[in-house]
């Protein structure tokens, strides 16, 4: 992209702030935007991490925007991060939020339409199945241009699990994890991998499976221990997407997308790896699953459409 990278983030919680902060030190973009209703809480965390600059070594300008319009700010975006909502809370399911968190994209998607028409759209709020339907909804924009962050954050713990296990590099391990982001995400055995080796050939049968289930139940795992939702991870998964569309690097990462007859699904958002760049959702890789993988990604995408329709018959874009 020329000229100025402008990235804005909408919600300065722990997943804004820590997406902010790791743009800034891996220098992805030129100008950060981060917005908030809470008053003075961006503009405060954003002048901050301006004052780590001279210490940290980076020049990012990094702006906070909670007065007036606040959504003004975010004019001329490349890309914009939606991670406002209401966090999950020991107990609550993702799906559990869909009451609070749709009313609230709703409102950022009008603006996000307004101020920054031409941006890449990327979604990280709960439950993300049924946010990136309803910035879809609410936006129009066409679907290349609508990612969701899921599959980097699932996949990211299914490779942080694996080499724990094998006690290895973290930079030894690749994994992937495709579906809905919740418990019928499907963690791909075949096509995961430790210094290229499929781990269902180098990790024990019965601690492959526990480390499968400990990846689907990753974030209920933080929240027991947090009391919320992690973001650390969420944001280093953000920032690894927006970094591949800012830099038109083509990288191939597992991200929901919306699907047109691949993997037999059809216009639904649904985890699966794309290859993300300067247009964002550039293409849709199809990979060769095994039967049982197909039948877990079809179940994983009948939930996506379940949420999906609730959302219409809750009337909650109304």
């Amino acid at each position: 992209m020329l000229g100025i990278r402008k990235v804005s983030i909408i919600g300065a919680g722990h997943v804004g702030e820590s997406a902010a902060f790791i743009m800034a030190m891996k220098g992805i973009a030129d100008e950060v935007v981060m917005t908030d209703i809470i008053e003075n809480l961006p503009e405060g965390k954003a002048l901050d991490m301006m004052q780590a600059g001279p210490i940290l070594g980076y020049d990012t300008k990094i702006i906070g925007s909670s007065k007036g319009d606040v959504y003004k700010a975010i004019e001329g975006s490349d890309v914009v991060v939606m991670t406002a909502g209401f966090p999950r809370k020991p107990g609550m399911s993702r799906d559990d939020l869909l009451g609070k968190n749709i009313p609230i994209m709703k409102t950022v998607a009008e603006n996000v339409k307004k101020y920054a028409p031409d941006c890449i759209f990327v979604i990280v709020a709960n439950p993300l199945d049924a946010m990136i339907y309803a910035a879809k909804k609410v936006t129009g924009f066409p679907d290349n241009r609508l990612v969701g962050q899921a599959g980097a954050l699932d996949s990211a713990r299914f490779m942080a699990f694996l080499a724990m296990e094998k006690k290895v590099s973290v930079k030894d391990v690749w994994a992937m994890t495709l579906g809905s982001h919740g418990d019928d995400m499907v963690p791909l055995r075949e096509y995961s991998s430790i210094y290229g080796v499929p781990v269902s050939k180098c990790v024990d049968k019965d601690a492959l499976e526990k480390i499968v289930d400990r990846t689907r139940m990753g974030g209920g795992e933080i929240v027991k221990l947090l009391g919320t939702s992690a973001y650390w991870a969420p944001a280093a998964g953000v920032c690894w997407m927006v970094e591949s569309i800012l830099r038109d690097q083509k990288a191939v990462i597992p991200c929901h997308a919306f699907l047109h007859g691949e993997y037999g699904i059809n216009d639904l958002p649904v985890g699966v790896p794309v290859k993300l760049g300067k247009d964002g959702v550039e293409e849709i890789i199809e990979l060769d699953l095994s039967d049982e993988e197909k039948a877990l990604l079809k179940k994983s995408a009948d939930h996506v459409k379940e949420v999906c329709d609730r959302v219409e018959e809750l009337g909650l874009l109304k």
